[in-house]
Order: structure tokens, then C-alpha cells, then sequence
């Protein structure tokens, strides 16, 4: 086993986020030897062994939870009724995931009610308190409001350099504002992907100005008569709902334990690759079996 560098990082994954994007990433002729596609597995496999080469995390954890959090949708009932069924050859995929991937020592957290964002943020928690590091590997722009010195995310979708690391300053320069008012301004602008509206006639660069000026969602409701008429009538009218909107965007803190150091295990994992059928990425994991043991002798 290669030694592990001071300091690594837990590499919190969000399991749903980066299986959709592997799936529909990569073509379903990708089949294990039954026939049955493997296209997100292995695409998702080579997003997190591209983050692991790069950030040696000290462990992995998948975070799947449900598809839409029972309290959120009671606050708002559209909150994700756009997203469409999980296709068969996905579902098929999801039910193998926690097996496939437990065999490389990534361990699943899983939650009933509550989504894998919240348990995503609730590991960067408890790693903080530890004097740890966290890494959010996730596509959900939700998770930027656990950003801070301690606290980053990758965002997929670099290619062959890997995921874009995405820090403070990171999240101050897309939208101009610091990670701790992500939920008021997704409260405020709204965010298309969760169906959530946001305030009627304030776009991003509305939000984003109303949190400079008056520092957050409430105090930019305070504010509202010093605003032109149509931001004026949406911070009034729709107090309650932008409340709501602003809940919704917060992640919810589940208990949950600071994950003991784990290894990946390549050689288990080349073997996990080989019985899907995922010939060239088992020789890939087999080459760091082979390199890990070279060093260790």
C-alpha cells in the first residue's frame, strides 16, 4: 500500500449526481458479458479514480439518498417533479453500484428521506471538527455553501485534466458572492435544475447585487422599497415563498461518523472491473496493484 501524505482529504462523492453524468456520458453498447450495459459504472469509476490520483484521499465514501427529500417537496411540491424516470439500463446499474464500488474500499452512505447532498455536507462537517480535509465531488452547485478553508469542491467535466477544484475564492469569482449566501441566492434566483423559481423578475446578476447590498435574503427583504418596483413586488409579495425557497436550498445535517482511513484496493477493484466486462480498466487498477506492491517490496 502507498504511503498516505499528511493532511489527506476524505473524497465525498455524490453518488447520484456523478452515475446520471457517466450514463448519459457514455454509449449503452458498453455491456458486461450478459449483455446488460455498464456505460455508468465505468464512467463513473474513471471520474473518481481521476480524483483519487490527483487528491490521494485518505478514504472514499459514495453518498446516495433519495430523489427528491420528503421535506423539501412539502415546501414545495414541484421541487424535482421535472426530472424524468431512472431508464431500466440505469436502475439496473444504481442496484449494483454499492457492491461494485465497495469492492475498490469506497464505502456507501445512504439515506431514506433525506438526499445525497445533505449527507455530502454532513461529512464535511464532522471531517472539520476532526482538523480534517474534505473533498465534494459533485455536479451540484447546492454544495458550494460548504466551501471554506477546509472544505472544497470538484466539479466534473475537466476532461483529461480531472475535475475543476473549486474553492472560496472559486465560489466568490462565478458568482460574486461568499459560500454562505449560496442558499439565499438560490432563493433568489431560483435554480432551473431543482424547479425551484426563484424571485419573479430577479436573475442572477439581480441576486447577486441584492446580497452585496444588504448582505442577505432577509436583509434584501427589509430593503425592498429602496428597490425598482419589480424587485420591489417580488421581495415583498413573495416573502414566504423565498423563505421557503431559501429552506429548501439548506442542506439538513444528518449524524453521521467520520469515516475511518480506507485504502483504495486495487487489486480487488481490477477484479470487480473484470467479472462487468471492464477489460481496459481492470488492466488500468491491475497496474496499480502492480506499482502499489513494487513499492511496498
Amino acid at each position: 500500500m502507498l504511503p498516505r501524505m499528511a493532511d489527506a482529504p476524505l473524497l465525498a462523492v455524490d453518488g447520484p449526481s456523478l452515475i446520471y453524468r457517466a450514463f448519459f456520458a457514455l454509449p449503452d453498447s458498453i455491456t458486461d458479458s450478459d449483455g446488460h450495459p455498464v456505460n455508468a459504472l465505468l464512467g463513473m469509476a474513471n471520474l473518481i479514480l481521476q480524483a483519487v490520483e490527483q487528491h490521494e484521499p485518505r478514504a472514499v465514501v459514495l453518498c446516495w439518498g433519495a430523489e427528491a427529500a420528503v421535506y423539501r417537496v412539502e415546501l414545495l411540491p414541484e421541487y424535482h417533479a421535472d426530472r424524468p424516470e431512472v431508464p431500466e439500463d440505469l436502475a439496473r446499474q444504481l442496484e449494483w453500484a454499492g457492491a461494485f464500488f465497495g469492492a475498490f474500499g469506497w464505502h456507501s452512505l445512504v439515506h431514506d428521506t433525506l438526499e445525497a447532498d445533505d449527507l455530502l455536507g454532513s461529512l464535511a462537517t464532522v471531517e472539520v471538527e476532526a482538523g480534517g480535509r474534505a473533498l465534494l465531488f459533485t455536479g451540484d452547485r447546492d454544495m458550494f455553501q460548504c466551501v471554506n478553508d477546509r472544505v472544497a469542491v470538484l466539479w466534473p467535466g475537466g476532461g483529461r485534466t480531472g475535475p475543476e477544484l473549486v474553492d472560496e475564492r472559486g465560489v466568490r469569482k462565478r458568482y460574486g458572492i461568499g459560500p454562505e449566501l449560496v442558499p439565499d441566492f438560490i432563493a433568489l434566483r431560483g435554480d432551473p435544475s431543482d424547479s425551484i423559481p426563484g424571485g419573479r423578475g430577479i436573475g442572477e446578476k439581480t441576486a447577486k447585487e441584492l446580497l452585496l447590498n444588504y448582505g442577505t435574503l432577509e436583509g434584501a427583504m427589509a430593503n425592498a422599497v429602496r428597490e425598482r418596483p419589480r424587485v420591489q413586488a417580488a421581495l415583498r409579495d413573495q416573502a414566504e415563498e423565498l423563505r421557503a425557497f431559501k429552506e429548501i436550498a439548506t442542506l439538513v445535517h444528518v449524524p453521521v461518523e467520520r469515516p475511518p482511513d480506507e485504502p483504495t484496493r486495487w487489486a480487488a477493484a481490477a477484479a470487480a472491473a473484470r467479472e462487468r466486462g471492464m477489460n481496459r480498466l481492470a488492466e488500468r487498477l491491475e497496474g496499480k496493484a502492480d506499482g502499489g506492491a513494487a513499492q511496498e517490496s
